[in-house]
């Protein structure tokens, strides 16, 4: 890899402190909108009720079966947080009074252009946006103009910005790797795994249809189309590349897919024999024609269907996984529950937290996009003992 003094090497960390202590005072607790109630927009909830910087100020839904249901119950809290869901935007940015923050979690899956307008519009108005929607802004550097130019513009008019980051969670392909990479002597390869069992996963129509769990060995799952890997994850790729100073030659993609040999139920229904189980991808940074920068997902709907594959360390549900080669070589493990011992839950949560803790920290940042390097990590000060049930 290139060292200083090398043609090529760029430093581009720009924080000198890897956490951010937000100092309360004027301005806080800063108002938050939820904007989504799926698997994130509930951790988002339950992480603003348990930061004392930060307020609910309104919950946003599609569904008019949730329209005036308290955000507590829909966050899976024993308590009422006296703030009702609406679908009425307008109002829900209008007690934001001009500025705080909005949790952008609505599925941005496939509605990318919408998740876009409507977090331009958050921007415009004047609020602080945090979002896992946008695959393309994971690193806003290498994102599209036609996507960037009216975010950016947004964030002007509304003195605002935006920090995305993702759902698998986010932190284990950008900030953690780095970290754990200042512990290296040398690095031969970066690795970043999730690996996850999805018959713990609440996303039927995600597992069926876009990952492609059940269905014939011939369908081809549009989460590994080819280019669209490259698409969610090749961003978290550069950014590591761009945080350990080498330039990539290119990114590769590799796909692997198993066929299930029983049939296997669920609380999402039946998974026929001979439909796919199992399904392992990577892609890869490449340097100097090596792959040395690897994002690999390793999905399973059932334990026992590809089990010379990767699993988690502890024989769980779920791990995420860091492994540096080189020397010494290092690997971290990292297994989150929630939601009744949930692993997928907890990878929720996680990335939830990580995005929600950084809304202190964006309130006094110049307007602008903002990547997993750009943001500083905030510990949890003040929430020793809040558990939120």
């Amino acid at each position: 890899m290139r060292t200083p003094g090398v043609p090529g090497y760029r430093p581009h960390m720009q924080n000198e402190n890897a956490f951010h202590f937000a100092a309360e005072g004027a301005g806080f607790p800063i108002p938050v909108v939820v904007w989504g109630t799926g698997n994130m927009g509930r951790a988002a909830i339950r992480s603003i009720d348990a930061h004392p910087g930060l307020e609910l100020a309104a919950v946003l839904v599609s569904s008019p079966a949730k329209v005036g249901r308290d955000a507590g119950d829909l966050a899976g809290l024993d308590r009422s947080l006296g703030v009702a869901a609406t679908t009425d935007v307008d109002a829900a940015l209008a007690a934001l009074g001009g500025a705080g923050a909005v949790a952008y979690t609505a599925s941005g899956d496939i509605r990318p252009a919408a998740a876009a307008a409507d977090a331009a519009r958050c921007l415009s108005a004047g609020a602080v946006v945090v979002t896992p929607a946008l695959y393309a802004l994971y690193d806003h550097r290498s994102a599209p103009p036609e996507l960037t130019g009216p975010l950016l513009a947004a964030a002007k008019e509304g003195a605002s910005a935006l920090f995305a980051s993702g759902v698998d969670p986010g932190w284990g392909n950008d900030v953690l790797p780095v970290l754990v990479s200042a512990m290296a002597g040398t690095v031969d390869e970066v690795r970043c795994q999730e690996i996850f069992d999805y018959s713990t996963y609440d996303q039927p129509d995600s597992v069926r249809l876009l990952v492609g769990m059940g269905q014939p060995m011939d369908y081809e799952p549009p989460i590994v189309a080819a280019g669209v890997p490259t698409m969610v994850w090749g961003g978290q790729v550069r950014m590591i590349a761009r945080a350990l100073g080498v330039e990539l030659d290119e990114i590769r993609e590799t796909l692997e897919r198993r066929q299930l040999e029983v049939d296997v139920t669920n609380a999402m229904g039946l998974f026929e024999a001979g439909t796919q189980g199992a399904l392992r991808f990577e892609v890869q940074g490449v340097v100097d024609g090596v792959p040395r920068i690897v994002i690999e997902h390793v999905t399973r709907i059932g334990a026992d269907c590809a089990p010379d594959w990767p699993l988690p360390p502890d024989g769980g549900a779920g791990a995420h996984r860091v492994v540096i080669e080189g020397r010494p070589r290092i690997e971290v493990s990292l297994e989150a529950t929630d939601e009744g011992d949930n692993r997928a839950a907890g990878g929720n949560a996680t990335a939830a937290n990580r995005l929600v803790n950084a809304i202190p920290w964006l309130t006094a940042a110049e307007p602008g996009l903002y990547d997993g390097l750009d943001v500083p990590l905030a510990p949890a000060s003040g929430r020793i003992g809040r558990s939120t049930p």
